[in-house]
């Protein structure tokens, strides 16, 4: 449609990356270009599948059974969980990537960080435990506003009743999270599945066995970092600290 372009519906034809498959439409070009086809809302109604596709493999699979999860367990010790990441803490985070990743890609892999958070804002909201290290707290990833609007997150999500966020002192004695982070899922027919950096090679586990062996590091963790109500207080002083 000539002079469309300049109207604000979308480029379109062969030349165009989303419409020669480099490049998963956006909700709102399918919303123009619904509208510029007329499509009576078909192209409209895909936003949802698009929406999903849009995020690497990986992270769907990992969005889908939190989305189901009724407990989650995490600790994390090089940084930030992403559950909790801010957008501009995410988007620090991946770009630090070497070699790095296209813009594009940056923004796709920040929106399906934040698009986890979801979990949150579940009805009944599931029990979620996290466990962070302190020197991750401490790096000012982003620079110091993005460091410290982090924190604030912190501090928002470890009031919810549905979490309880710890905080692992450095000065502390060796524990089995120092192999890497450690997941645990548990879901309300009675299965589980659980991951470690340091253990099974890292791949998703459900036997029963492998299972109780991760608990137990997990349980042995969190017994050792700082309580909630001193986790949140340790944040609170890292934040007057600026």
């Amino acid at each position: 449609m000539p002079g469309s372009e300049g109207a604000g519906v979308p480029a379109m034809g062969p030349g165009y990356p989303t419409e020669s498959g480099k490049r998963i439409p956006r909700p709102e070009y399918l919303d123009r270009a619904d509208d510029v086809l007329g499509a009576g809302g078909l192209l409209s109604a895909m936003k949802e599948d698009v929406q999903k596709v849009r995020y690497p493999k990986k992270v769907r699979a990992l969005a889908e059974m939190e989305a189901k999860a009724v407990e989650i367990g995490l600790y994390e010790c090089n940084i930030i969980a992403g559950l909790l990441q801010t957008a501009e803490h995410a988007r620090a985070v991946i770009g630090a990537a070497q070699p790095p990743y296209s813009p594009d890609d940056v923004e796709r892999m920040v929106a399906a960080r934040l698009a986890r958070r979801s979990v949150f804002e579940r009805v009944p909201a599931p029990s979620i435990h996290f466990v962070l290290e302190e020197a991750p707290l401490r790096r000012q990833v982003g620079g110091t506003m993005v460091w410290r609007r982090q924190l604030e997150h912190l501090l928002e999500v470890g009031q919810l009743n549905s979490v309880s966020l710890q905080v692992m002192p450095t000065n502390t004695d060796a524990h089995p999270g120092l192999d890497g982070r450690i997941e645990l899922l548990k879901f309300s027919d009675g299965k589980a599945v659980g991951r470690s950096d340091g253990l099974f090679n890292g791949r998703p586990v459900s036997d029963p066995k492998q299972l109780r062996i991760l608990e137990l590091q997990y349980g042995t963790i969190r017994a050792q970092a700082l309580p909630p109500r001193e986790s949140l207080a340790f944040i609170q002083k890292l934040l007057g600290e600026t």
